[in-house]
């Protein structure tokens, strides 16, 4: 039986902060959350593997911890290969790191394996389920070779870690 990835209470993101930097701080550091094929139906689809966190409520949750963190957070959701590709061209131009779920392109598009080894700065491959304990198939990414790290298994709370570790540099 799958294990019930809904976020415990405790999980709440830290509050974003109030402006006061000084004139000339150096502005928040860009980061973008990018989610595979149906990721967008987040909370319906099989919340026993995936949990009941709605798809609005995780992408509110990687703004929320980002902004607590410093990062300016962009979250997007695709069903379309070609677009992900080219979200991913477009982070390895701007330099920018990502957070990736490539949910089920992870397995077999050499497509997306081919942007994301093109990237200028830390990629983390995140899954909310924990891909190793499920069917054979998932247990093999042709992402993961070209990422910096892979957080899986771990619901939501994925993205904060992944957030995190790119907070840090």
């Amino acid at each position: 039986m799958a294990a019930d990835l809904t976020p415990p209470a405790d999980l709440t993101p830290p509050a974003e902060p109030t402006p006061t930097a000084a004139p000339g701080a150096a502005a928040p550091t860009a980061v973008l959350v990018l989610n595979g094929v149906n990721l967008g139906r987040l909370g319906t689809r099989e919340p026993g593997i995936y949990g009941t966190t709605s798809y609005q409520q995780l992408a509110d949750l990687c703004r929320s911890a980002g902004a607590g963190l410093g990062l300016e957070v962009e979250v997007r959701q695709t069903d379309s290969e070609a677009e992900m590709v080219g979200w991913l061209h477009e982070a390895a131009d701007r330099r920018t790191p990502v957070v990736l779920n490539p949910a089920a392109w992870t397995h077999y598009s050499i497509a997306v394996a081919d942007a994301v080894a093109q990237r200028t700065a830390d990629l983390i491959e995140v899954h909310l389920s924990n891909v190793h304990a499920r069917e054979d198939f998932r247990r093999h990414s042709v992402i993961t070779p070209y990422a910096t790290g892979v957080i899986a298994g771990l619901g939501p709370q994925g993205y904060v870690l992944a957030l995190t570790r790119l907070a840090a540099g």
